[in-house]
C-alpha cells in the first residue's frame, strides 16, 4: 500500500506539486486523506506530499492557507489552486487530469 510522504524543505522547493494539507484530528481531512490514499493506490506511486499544518504555522501564513483539508497546486513554480472541498474522488481526477496529465497515458 502506498501511503502519503510527510514533505521536506527541498521537495517544497520543487517547481511542481500536489501538496495535501491536514490536522490530526480533522475528521473531514481523515475522509480526504482516505480518497487521496485510493488514488495513489490505483497509480501504485506517490502522488501527493502531505504536511500537518499543525506543525507547519509560517507555511500556512506565507501561503495564505485558510482551512484544513486542503490540496495545495503548484505548477511552473507557481500556486495555481487551493482545493478546500474535495467532494469526491472523481473530483480530485479531475484535477489530476489538469495537472498531472502523465497518469492518465496509456503504456
Amino acid at each position: 500500500m502506498v501511503i502519503l510522504q510527510e514533505t521536506t524543505n527541498k521537495q517544497l522547493e520543487q517547481e511542481n506539486f500536489l501538496l495535501y494539507i491536514y490536522t490530526p484530528f480533522c475528521g473531514t481531512c481523515s475522509v480526504a486523506r482516505s480518497m487521496l490514499d485510493k488514488i495513489e493506490s490505483v497509480h501504485k506511486q506517490e502522488i501527493f506530499y502531505e504536511m500537518n499544518a499543525s506543525l507547519h504555522p509560517k507555511f500556512m501564513q506565507e501561503y495564505k492557507v485558510e482551512s484544513v483539508p486542503c490540496l495545495l497546486i503548484k505548477q511552473d513554480n507557481e500556486i495555481k489552486e487551493k482545493v478546500y472541498a474535495f467532494k469526491s474522488i472523481a473530483n480530485i481526477y479531475s484535477l489530476l487530469l489538469d495537472y498531472k496529465p502523465e497518469l492518465f497515458k496509456v503504456q
